[in-house]
């Protein structure tokens, strides 16, 4: 059977190799908007739908042994959009913290933030708080979310610690390294992401980790973030198992 122009999921799900899967998915959410749009709905019922797919997302992720997701969900750049539109984004992030927090302790989800979400409003940060406490401990797979996040700001502020750490004396100019480097940045202690999903048309990383994407392998769709169900992802996944990945060296 083949809908909207894929293979059933089941099909699609068999055909994966299992001991060959990424095991740090990143993904930027990108279209909930014109999802909207398209439907003649305001760009806030996007929103909505872009956060319900994420959590069906994670949930085929952790079915199928993903260890780590990151999901861009509120870039720096972010706050130039209209006021009005960023308080939504914001009490999105509030209600879906909160009503998500019982599944996702359930589901073993350890959710992790990273960017600089001590700048998001107090009652993000609350719900925020309280959802990486009551999570903290699970294992099954973790989800780093992306808020206040950007690639250019993570690298500058790893530039200004390191140049701290050189001003007290604890560190040699000699002494850095890309593991040096790796551990002063926000993933530190989390692997690189091996693929990178896209939607929505778009052919940019929009100051997503620019560092950590170096090797990773990016799959771009038009289809929209809301749109984009377990089905496309088993595609996405079996893509990625049929590219050879060489990181600058030969396979012989």
């Amino acid at each position: 059977m083949v809908k909207d122009g894929l293979p059933e999921e089941e099909t699609l799900i068999r055909m994966l190799d299992r001991k060959r899967l990424p095991v740090h998915l990143a993904v930027i959410m990108d279209g909930n908007g014109r999802w909207a749009e398209k439907r003649g709905l305001p760009r806030a019922a996007g929103h909505r739908a872009g956060a319900e797919n994420l959590r069906e997302v994670v949930r085929f992720c952790a079915e199928l042994g993903i260890k780590y997701v990151t999901a861009y969900a509120f870039s720096t750049e972010n706050w130039k959009r209209p006021r009005a539109e960023v308080d939504q984004l914001m009490a999105l992030l509030v209600e879906y913290l909160y009503k998500e927090l019982d599944e996702m302790d359930r589901q073993g989800v350890c959710l992790r933030a990273i960017g600089s979400p001590n700048e998001l409003p107090p009652d993000a940060r609350q719900a925020l708080a309280a959802a990486l406490e009551c999570t903290r401990g699970n294992s099954r797979i973790i989800v780093n979310l992306a808020l206040n996040y950007g690639g250019r700001r993570e690298l500058v502020e790893a530039i200004r610690r390191l140049g701290a750490e050189i001003k007290a004396g604890r560190l040699e100019p000699g002494e850095i390294d890309e593991d040096t480097v790796q551990s002063y940045l926000y993933t530190a202690g989390i692997p690189d992401p091996d693929l990178l999903i896209r939607p929505a048309g778009e052919y940019r990383l929009s100051n997503f980790m620019l560092w950590q994407l170096a090797y990773t392998e990016f799959l771009m769709t038009p289809v929209l973030w809301p749109d984009f169900g377990r089905a496309h992802l088993a595609q996405a996944l079996l893509e990625f198992q049929r590219r050879e990945r060489r990181y600058g060296g030969l396979n012989v």
